[in-house]
């Protein structure tokens, strides 16, 4: 054959292997989507400046939801931290997974093994697993994180005000106070304590320390569909805020520390951006519960929602929430649809094509309503319950059903503190009353005696939820309760 003839063929070939290729590029599947959960500590639902907080700045956090759609109406299941997280973790009603409450190192249960986390269900789709904050599931093996389906972990067992120091940051001094009973608080890597934390100096370390962590686990695993679960120590009690943000913002210590959490998004998008991961990642930050209010100026801001952190008013679960994937999300969207943190799971699972949890969940798909189906509403129903399973509210549609008990009380007679140090608790017993949300979020007008039917409406769904998940307000027993693990 003519070699001249053999020469002037070969470009043809590598036209049509780069068609091919092309083709072949084309036809190939996009690669799953990142998932990556920031989850504050009791920051309020007014505390991020695009929900209305300040004088701070949250540029970053604003950012997020400038290009991603912000919730107004997103609930977490409890008002309490270890009950959200294993809302959040597993997709349940807590007290179907017999958990409840704020667990330490006396706590004598721990989410169940048996029960699937997001880690879990990712992992098995090929997803690397990391860990970093704050965990208060289980404060010991085999209950850490290592064992519900994350590869990596760094962070603290439990809550960072769990430990034997007083409001100056002192042991206390009578060995007989509950608090002097608390042991050195510890930060685990993977499942061995790395560094004991027994000062403010330690706190104030815990958000950049957490960042670069994270930083470093999505620099890692760029390479492959990663799911990292950043669970921040702040703004929760006692607040810590490195040097480089003290006195920054000038609206005090609370205002400092916001600004430090903000950076910290910042730096996670950014690291997102410069390794091209943006555009296949979604954000998700929200919170585990409403402010801790007795703490004062310690404390973020509810904007006007009823009570707070521990109650079962809107104030204490309703938090912000802002979910970033650019091209598949709209941005600088807004949505009022009611949704939960469990809600985030089944969502997780859907857009992944991940396994679906084999026992039953209470967390409901909201695909369609983050890819832009506005008339889209997953969610209409949402069962407030608080200590261990005590039903205390029911709410459908705009309409929430306060049941008859005693409640735990921001308002008089408790009082507030400031500067570190909290004020009095107190508790209130609430009467049977009637809200409607859309036109009253601060749940001061009781509506019960003009709408009868819609009373009788909500007891009859509250009962649904008292013969499955109980009521120990009526001494129930649910039928689809299932045991936490026995430590």
């Amino acid at each position: 054959m003519d070699l001249k003839y053999i020469f002037s063929f070969i470009p043809f070939l590598f036209t049509l292997g780069a068609s091919a290729a092309s083709i072949t590029d084309e036809n190939k599947p996009a690669p799953p989507p990142n998932i990556i959960i920031i989850l504050m500590d009791d920051m309020g639902y007014a505390d991020p400046v695009c929900y209305g907080g300040g004088p701070y700045q949250t540029p970053n956090i604003d950012k997020l939801a400038a290009q991603g759609l912000r919730f107004t109406d997103f609930y977490a299941a409890q008002p309490i931290c270890t009950a959200s997280r294993s809302a959040l973790l597993t997709g349940c009603y807590p007290t179907r997974i017999g958990i409840s409450g704020a667990i330490d190192h006396n706590a004598k249960f721990a989410l169940n093994p048996d029960e699937q986390t997001i880690a879990e269900l990712l992992k098995s789709k090929g997803y690397k697993t990391g860990m970093v904050g704050k965990w208060h599931l289980g404060h010991k093996e085999p209950y850490l994180p290592l064992q519900n389906g994350f590869d990596e972990f760094y962070g603290l067992p439990y809550s960072n005000d769990m430990w034997a120091y007083d409001y100056e940051g002192k042991k206390w001094q009578d060995s007989t106070f509950w608090r002097a009973q608390y042991p050195p608080l510890p930060l685990i890597e993977g499942n061995k304590t790395v560094k004991i934390i027994d000062s403010f100096d330690g706190q104030d370390q815990l958000t950049t320390d957490y960042t670069n962590r994270a930083v470093s686990f999505i620099k890692r695993n760029k390479n492959n569909p990663f799911f990292l679960y950043l669970a921040h120590a702040m703004v929760h009690v006692p607040l810590g805020v490195s040097e480089k943000f003290k006195g920054k913002s000038g609206a005090g210590m609370f205002g400092d520390v916001m600004e430090e959490v903000d950076w910290s998004v910042g730096e996670v998008m950014k690291t997102l951006e410069q390794n091209h991961l943006l555009e296949n990642t979604i954000v998700i930050f929200t919170s585990d519960n409403g402010p801790w209010l007795t703490f004062g100026n310690h404390a973020g801001s509810t904007g006007g929602l009823r009570e707070g952190k521990a109650t079962i008013f809107d104030g204490g679960l309703k938090v912000p929430c802002i979910i970033s994937w650019p091209g598949h999300v709209k941005p600088a969207t807004v949505s009022n649809q009611l949704l939960t943190n469990m809600d985030l799971l089944p969502t997780i699972v859907n857009i992944t094509q991940a396994a679906k949890p084999i026992k039953k969940i209470d967390g409901i798909d909201f695909t369609e309503l983050l890819l832009g189906n506005t008339q889209s509403t997953p969610r209409d129903e949402l069962a407030y319950y608080h200590n261990k399973n005590n039903l205390k509210a029911i709410r459908k549609g705009k309409w929430k059903l306060v049941f008859p008990a005693e409640t735990e009380t921001y308002e008089v007679p408790a009082t507030i503190g400031g500067d570190r140090y909290p004020g009095k608790y107190a508790t209130v017993k609430v009467p049977l009353a009637l809200y409607n949300l859309a036109i009253d979020p601060g749940e001061d007008r009781d509506l019960k005696d003009q709408y009868p039917e819609i009373v009788k409406q909500l007891q009859q769904v509250a009962d649904k939820y008292r013969r499955t998940l109980g009521d120990g307000l009526n001494n129930m027993e649910g039928t689809e309760i299932r045991p936490a693990a026995q430590l």
